[in-house]
């Protein structure tokens, strides 16, 4: 198994490492930390100098600005190669080995480019960017999210240990792989088991969740198995603070209310409500 862990150096990377950490030593993956440097840490933003200014001053401003770019670029090298190995002295001290990577470039044609050969994807809930004090999710994290063929774990501000987990299940195909996932990856082995579909308690609701149960108890689960009433977004939440649940898997597009919750602006809503690291699959 192998994983990519994506640090930016914002308040979140401490708990991105943590839940990497935490990855690594229960499926013993190997770790990637990426860093990427986006075009607006190296480039000044866009000036229209046409006609306001006299030629000469127009190439000078040009040149400075030219100076003022490469300096840039040589800085944010300097603070990316600074966080990769800040994060890595972290990982060692918890006797986890991970390569850096610096990439300047766009995040997501950089995870693209490393998609083939990873597993799972682990992101800070906010980036450097995001507005805390009005609660913003990082604009790529929802990138990763949508963008991502492979599992995401969005880590949450802090990590805690992880004892027990619950699948958000609706019945769609992405709800469907995460069951199946779970039910064969080490990382959910011997962890409490919840799995809960939101809505009308009808047979043919119960019949899908029995056979999401049926799959988890074969890949050795032990598992409480609900149907609740209820807006997907609230319901969820709740059963996640009333159970003590640490960890919230479920797939990224259902054919549901839930799918709602996923795409859009509720994934916003969803990411928010939750204080526990959520893993999303495709």
């Amino acid at each position: 198994m192998k994983l990519v862990a994506l640090v930016d150096g914002s308040t979140y990377t401490r708990s991105v490492a943590d839940h990497a950490a935490w990855i690594v030593g229960r499926t013993g993956a190997t770790l990637d930390l990426l860093h990427a440097i986006g075009r607006r840490e190296t480039s000044s933003a866009p000036t229209n100098l046409s006609g306001s200014i006299s030629l000469g001053a127009r190439t000078a401003l040009l040149q400075e600005l030219s100076t003022l770019d490469e300096q840039r670029a040589r800085l944010a090298q300097k603070r990316g190669r600074a966080i990769l190995d800040d994060v890595a002295e972290l990982l060692s001290e918890a006797g986890v080995t991970a390569t850096p990577r610096l990439r300047t470039g766009d995040l997501i044609e950089a995870i693209e480019d490393a998609e083939s050969d990873v597993d799972m994807i682990v992101v800070g809930k906010r980036g450097e960017a995001a507005d805390f004090a009005k609660l913003h999710l990082g604009s790529n994290l929802e990138r990763v999210v949508r963008g991502s063929k492979k599992p995401v774990l969005v880590a949450s501000r802090a990590f805690k240990p992880i004892n027990r987990f619950l699948i958000a299940y609706d019945g769609s195909a992405s709800a469907m792989r995460a069951v199946d996932h779970v039910a064969r990856s080490p990382l959910f082995s011997g962890l409490e088991c919840h799995i809960v579909t939101v809505g009308e308690d009808k047979t043919e609701t119960r019949r899908k969740l029995e056979g999401a149960v049926a799959l988890l108890k074969g890949g050795g689960h032990t598992v409480t198995a609900s149907v609740v009433p209820g807006q997907p977004e609230r319901a969820i939440s709740a059963y996640v603070e009333n159970e003590g649940i640490d960890l919230l898997a479920m797939g990224s597009h259902g054919h549901s209310r839930i799918r709602q919750l996923i795409i859009g602006s509720s994934t916003t809503a969803m990411l928010r409500s939750c204080k526990i690291p959520i893993v999303v699959f495709r």
